[in-house]
């Protein structure tokens, strides 16, 4: 849909722009303009998706000191911990939050980003769907700050902060080969997140590096909505006697703590028969017997330079930051590995 400006809407009611901006600044009454051209404006703007100029809502209202924050899922305990550390941070430099989860549906993301630009938030940080490039490109030609987190897009120039997702993986499959591990299977999702393609790479160029062959069959590739069901099939045949896996990479913390549940349920021991380990962990990792070998991601900082980066845009500061930041992980090795 063609963007609407404050001009076009004038225009189009044959009313003068100052009117249409001072009914949508909540300001039609104190300056007496009758109810029915409030209703007109106020009516045209909604059907056309009329979004405020950031510059002309600033210079009206003055600064709304808020951030909005999209996130996939904020059950999420990933994306729940991001959110905490958000707010703390931004709390701390004189911002407040909103909070929304997208549940990785790309028009919900698109429809959240315009609700968060017409409640007037300064700035976006936003965990894509990594489907919604039109809409990030629209935020770059509106100069609107944003930063995207975990997540961005590779063809596209923006601010980010993401995890070195491929040398994690590289490092926590290299990991196993170490201990003589060899016939390592791989279970994650279906591509379509860079991080996920990036997990599955160094995974890939661990084994060549040692000389391992690559065999697809070790690969199972999860559906992200059906993951839980699929997850079943995926162990058993990964398991299967004469021709074992004699390891399993998990390329997230939510597959491997249902791959726990089916290598429990298959009666598979843990690092005896089949070592584990996490890309990502809960907090339970270290609790369960045996305590599960993770890649640790930063989300303390990711969330914190996030939020620097955002306010600095925001604040006409951007020079004074590295606007693009790719962090590394840390192993934290624990028993589910054992010796070989």
């Amino acid at each position: 849909m063609k963007k609407v400006f404050l001009k076009d809407i004038a225009k189009k009611l044959n009313v003068s722009k100052t009117a249409v901006s001072l009914v949508l600044n909540n300001k039609g009454d104190e300056n007496k303009i009758s109810q029915e051209t409030q209703k007109k404006i106020i009516d045209y703007a909604k059907k056309h998706n009329y979004v405020p100029n950031q510059l002309a809502r600033g210079l009206s209202r003055g600064k709304s000191e808020t951030i909005g924050l999209i996130i996939p899922n904020i059950s999420d305990s990933f994306y729940s911990k991001i959110a905490g550390y958000v707010e703390l941070k931004a709390k701390s430099l004189g911002y407040t939050v909103l909070f929304s989860s997208s549940s990785e549906d790309p028009k919900k993301e698109s429809e959240l980003i315009r609700s968060m630009l017409n409640r007037q938030v300064e700035g976006l940080i936003i965990a894509s769907t990594q489907r919604n490039l039109k809409e990030i490109e629209s935020l770059k030609e509106d100069k609107f700050p944003f930063v995207l987190i975990d997540r961005h897009y590779p063809e596209s120039e923006t601010n980010y902060v993401i995890v070195d997702n491929y040398n994690g993986s590289k490092t926590v499959t290299e990991h196993l080969l170490k201990l003589g591990r060899q016939k390592i299977g791989f279970i994650t999702l279906k591509p379509g997140l860079e991080a996920i393609r990036q997990r599955m790479l160094g995974y890939e160029n661990a084994l060549k590096d040692f000389d391992i062959e690559f065999k697809k069959e070790l690969i199972k590739e999860l559906s992200p909505v059906n993951y839980e069901d699929e997850i079943k099939l995926a162990v058993s045949e990964l398991i299967k006697f004469p021709n074992s896996v004699d390891s399993i990479v998990f390329s997230t913390h939510y597959l491997t703590s249902v791959g726990l549940r089916e290598l429990k349920r298959f009666n598979v021991k843990v690092p005896q028969e089949v070592a584990i380990v996490s890309f990502d962990e809960l907090s339970a990792f270290d609790l369960v017997d045996p305590p599960i070998t993770s890649v640790i991601q930063p989300v303390k900082d990711i969330s914190n330079i996030a939020v620097e980066i955002l306010i600095n845009e925001i604040e006409g500061m951007k020079e004074s930051i590295d606007n693009t930041r790719i962090l590394d992980s840390k192993l934290e090795i624990r028993k589910s590995c054992g010796t070989f």
